[in-house]
């Protein structure tokens, strides 16, 4: 739409290039100097947590939550870097059982106006945060390894807002990563449509137990995220693990 601002985060040919060699070769950040945080790497340890503490337990969202979209950018090439950085057979996704709750109740409520939610991305191993963090290192629009991500606790999620009958996204101003001024919840140069829409994600996630992310109108995290273990399990093995 015309009055969209354009994403100011510019990849050259050439960097790209570097990047897409640091994705495909599988880089493991070794020059990225912090400490590790724990990390739950094993199933069989995950299956632990998750019998003392049933909250921690890994839910498949749209198995959970009737009408929910996916469009998830990690699993292909739309994204930030040009790159798919998950596996080709990444058709699901996950978030521990209290944020698919609180997720349930925001689906419901927009159901109610004729609208509904659309996922970019929800669970993400911590071994592509690594990846991330070699390419942006910048804890304003990705999770700094030493700390991890909301994503790779399962309590984090990166969502729009769409018509039920059409499918068609809410305009929201930007599109999904988009690493400028124009995606933060503070910056008002936009039509009152798309300050509205972007208002009422807020206001619904926050209703809800999310938290938003100030810099990128798309990202919520749960309130309770600390009490969740940093996870670097595959896709493919949670979903067995159901």
């Amino acid at each position: 739409m015309g009055h969209k601002v354009r994403n100011r985060f510019f990849i050259y040919p050439a960097i790209m290039g570097i990047f897409s060699a640091v994705i495909h070769l599988n880089c493991q950040a070794q020059d990225i100097v912090f400490k590790k945080p724990p990390v739950t790497r094993n199933l069989h340890l995950y299956k632990r947590q998750v019998e003392v503490d049933s909250n921690k337990k890994m839910v498949e969202l749209r198995s959970s939550i009737p009408g929910l979209v996916y469009d998830l950018r990690y699993a292909g090439a739309n994204n930030f870097i040009q790159v798919q950085v998950y596996p080709d057979d990444t058709h699901e996704t996950f978030l521990r059982l209290p944020a698919v709750k609180a997720l349930a109740k925001v689906q419901q409520q927009l159901n109610k106006k004729g609208l509904g939610l659309k996922v970019f991305d929800a669970y993400r191993p911590y071994s592509i945060t690594l990846k991330f963090w070699e390419l942006v290192k910048d804890e304003r629009y990705v999770a700094n390894p030493a700390k991890g991500s909301g994503h790779n606790r399962g309590v984090a999620i990166d969502v729009t807002i769409i018509h039920l009958q059409s499918g068609e996204e809410l305009d929201m101003g930007t599109g999904f990563d988009n690493f400028s001024d124009s995606a933060h919840h503070s910056f008002k140069k936009f039509p009152n449509e798309v300050l509205q829409n972007r208002l009422l994600l807020k206001n619904t996630m926050e209703k809800n137990g999310f938290k938003a992310l100030d810099t990128e109108w798309w990202h919520y995290l749960l309130s309770s995220w600390s009490r969740f273990e940093l996870l670097d399990i595959d896709f493919s093995i949670l979903g067995q693990s159901l």
